[in-house]
């Protein structure tokens, strides 16, 4: 960490200051000043309204936009897509207006100094896993803390109770992952999409990822027009697809005469959420996906924001191991615990990701009985 300074602006905004403003930047160099210029600004759409500019240039920076004080207990929150550029495929290709899945040209954009299992001995910032085949962005996570900003990654896969983003990549690991065709309620491959496909998923709070030697993220639970599946096992038709569950294309060239609306509701059972807009194959539609806080047994990753909403019984430890030694986590979800709901829109990561989004009408809605 003593080879790079993180320069770091916060901004109240919107009605009374309810919406925060995270930028974050890297300073490779140690000159003094970030090596780019991330951050949100207002741009005028071609009809003459408003909106905000998410632009992050270069992926060693973050830029995201979250609620200045954790959600209350019920509530909706959503927010309109205007436009996304931040990878994918365009008119079948990943190379179009100069760049590679988004990311300009240049070499050496890895994802140093951050992995999950810590520093890599004897290895510089080029000799790092390569970042340029996995863009994406966050279009509505809930967290489980009340102050989210942009960190390396490893950070946000013990953070998310439930998650819709896009992970645009095309690493072989992912060649047996599948997307959903909302119309035909089918599942075909992602490579054979468009990779602008969004996620709609819940963080399990009863499996992990890499364990036992070394635990890396939760587990998720994806739920589709096409059928539901734990992605720590084989799914679909014959189980011939493993790894992400994608629930929809976007049309990412019909932005901005066309939108989407992305919400995430929770009440007295569990969190719902919701995408809307002119989808691949289907057109315009609205898809909504229900889990309960504990649903057969599985739960929802830190779905308590009191401590008498759970009793305890998903506790564990976690052995996170690197070639710097091994750290153990004794109580990962203890009883008498609490976590607060807040969300992020944007892009959370120090060390992935890159390109701009056009956001509006970001809205709470709060039951009467609640206010």
């Amino acid at each position: 960490m003593a080879t790079l300074n993180v320069y770091r602006k916060r901004v109240a905004f919107g009605s009374r200051g309810w919406l925060t403003a995270e930028v974050a930047a890297v300073d490779k160099n140690h000159d003094g000043r970030p090596d780019s210029r991330p951050g949100l600004s207002t741009v005028t759409l071609p009809g003459g309204q408003k909106a905000a500019r998410l632009s992050e240039p270069s992926w060693d920076a973050g830029v995201l936009i979250r609620p200045t004080r954790p959600l209350p207990r019920h509530y909706r929150v959503e927010m309109t897509l205007r436009g996304i550029d931040f990878g994918g495929k365009r008119n079948g290709t990943f190379d179009y207006n100069g760049r590679h899945n988004g990311y300009t040209k240049e070499p050496c954009k890895t994802r140093y100094p951050w992995t999950f299992t810590g520093a890599l001995p004897g290895k510089s910032r080029c000799d790092y896993h390569d970042v340029t085949r996995e863009n994406g962005f966050y279009y509505m996570t809930i967290l489980d803390y009340a102050t989210p900003a942009p960190h390396g990654n490893p950070d946000i896969h013990f953070r998310r109770k439930v998650i819709m983003d896009g992970y645009y990549s095309d690493l072989p690991r992912w060649k047996r992952a599948a997307t959903c065709n909302p119309k035909t309620r089918k599942m075909y491959r992602t490579f054979d999409g468009t990779f602008n496909g969004v996620n709609a998923l819940f963080a399990r709070g009863d499996k992990f990822i890499g364990g036992p030697d070394n635990d890396i993220s939760t587990e998720y639970y994806a739920k589709t027009a096409c059928g539901n599946a734990s992605l720590d096992q084989p799914y679909g038709p014959g189980k011939r697809f493993e790894g992400h569950l994608t629930s929809a294309e976007l049309q990412p060239q019909l932005l901005p005469k066309a939108s989407y609306r992305f919400a995430v509701e929770r009440d007295d059972t569990g969190y719902t959420l919701e995408m809307s807009g002119p989808f691949r194959f289907i057109g315009q539609a609205t898809l909504r996906v229900h889990h309960d806080f504990i649903e057969n047994g599985r739960p929802i990753w830190h779905y308590n924001q009191t401590p008498g909403e759970y009793d305890g019984r998903f506790d564990r430890k976690l052995v996170h191991k690197g070639p710097n030694g091994t750290w153990v986590t004794p109580h990962t979800w203890p009883k008498g615990s609490a976590y607060p709901d807040s969300f992020v829109i944007g892009d959370p990561h120090l060390n992935y990701y890159e390109g701009e989004a056009v956001i509006d009408d970001i809205r709470l809605y709060v039951p009467r009985k609640n206010k």
